[in-house]
């Protein structure tokens, strides 16, 4: 397969799986040059790039080339071209259908969020096993019953489903996704789900990453509380 590169040559590239840490990193990428576009500016280095990614330029570079795309020295990479071969590599051309099911707190604030469309995705059903919560207006949506999963897969093809449910609740509904034909499931429950290796999971957890952070803070203070004392030991002896 042929693909244009940054520097306007037109370059083979092999279709080989991208690695998945790269496409890990696509997405901040794609943000990035997004508000470097919105800033007025045309080109873009690797270095500032990776800056605004948080990620060295050698490693930019090499992801980049995995999408074909390799700037022109000196100059850097076209900011709209680039923008295009990201949504392009992360199938963003159009803007996939998301089934949010369980509305809760967490359901209703995935809902609400206006950045999906920005984005490549659109919230095409809200579903909830609550009959009290069904035929409920949302974000312009009425809440649709967990039997009608099927019916909405078929309406719209290609459906990710989000679950936002209780952690009991999680597996179960994780059946009904698959078994109504989603492939691809983002789970926010904080529960590990069981799925057959064609659908791909990818999971959120709010506490998990809250208590990752707990950890780095709690190593900055023993750090900090480290130097401190070091500090105060030196001054001992000056005296």
């Amino acid at each position: 397969m042929h693909r244009r590169g940054g520097s306007g040559t037109i370059r083979r590239v092999s279709r080989r799986p991208i690695p998945e840490a790269t496409v890990g990193r696509l997405p901040v990428y794609l943000r990035a040059l997004v508000e470097i576009a919105e800033s007025g500016t045309s080109t873009v280095s690797s270095e500032t790039l990776a800056e605004a990614a948080g990620v060295n330029s050698a490693k930019v570079r090499k992801d980049l080339s995995h999408l074909g795309s390799y700037g022109t020295r000196g100059v850097g990479y076209d900011v709209a071209y680039l923008i295009h071969q990201v949504r392009r590599e992360l199938g963003l051309t159009q803007h996939w259908p998301i089934v949010i099911v369980g509305l809760g707190n967490l359901g209703h604030a995935l809902a609400n969020y206006g950045g999906f469309e920005a984005r490549g995705f659109r919230t095409a059903a809200l579903v909830d096993a609550d009959p009290g919560k069904v035929g409920e207006r949302i974000a312009g949506l009425a809440v649709r019953p967990v039997d009608d999963l099927a019916q909405i897969v078929r309406e719209h093809p290609g459906a990710i489903g989000v679950i936002s449910t209780p952690a009991t609740a999680a597996q179960e509904v994780a059946d009904r996704l698959v078994a109504a034909g989603v492939r691809s499931i983002l789970n926010f429950a904080p529960a590990v789900i069981q799925v057959p290796d064609r659908v791909s999971v990818r999971k959120v957890d709010l506490a998990v990453e809250l208590q990752i952070l707990a950890y780095y803070e709690q190593r900055k203070a023993t750090l900090a509380d480290v130097k401190r004392r070091g500090r105060a030991v030196a001054d001992l002896t000056k005296v």
